[in-house]
């Protein structure tokens, strides 16, 4: 028996972010869980940029690199799990992981970028911890 996957059922009830940005770097699709992590609703991302999560010292560089894929309809990441900071809406850094991809129209132009994100700020910060406590102990 074949089963039937409803896209936009699966988008807006996984765990992880789902983000996609348009050929102008507009936010064009913000599924329930990047709310949930970043704060911000869907009515308030949608038509904004990245700029809502990126930091402010990482905006040039993601900024160059997202024209850049859109120029060239390549990512240098891949399927690369890329680890960045973020920030959420009430300015908090947060911890993330995602991937993203290139999504082309049908005379495969780049018309847009798709992120999954996770957001891994309590794995982080344990992990920290624990490399200063190791850190402290072989000190001693």
């Amino acid at each position: 028996m074949k089963t039937t996957v409803d896209l936009p059922q699966l988008i807006d009830c996984i765990g992880d972010a789902v983000i996609v940005v348009d050929a102008h770097e507009k936010i064009v699709l913000w599924n329930p869980a990047a709310t949930r992590i970043f704060g911000y609703s869907e009515e308030e991302a949608l038509g904004n940029t990245l700029d809502l999560i990126v930091p402010e010292r990482q905006r040039q560089r993601h900024n160059e690199g997202c024209r850049k894929s859109m120029e060239t309809g390549t990512t240098r990441y891949g399927t690369s799990l890329l680890k960045v900071p973020a920030k959420h809406q009430d300015g908090r850094t947060l911890s993330i992981a995602f991937t993203v991809g290139m999504l082309f129209d049908e005379k495969h132009q780049a018309n847009g970028v798709v992120a999954v994100i996770r957001d891994e700020t309590e794995r982080f910060t344990e992990e920290r911890a624990l490399k200063k406590r190791l850190s402290e102990l072989e000190a001693r």
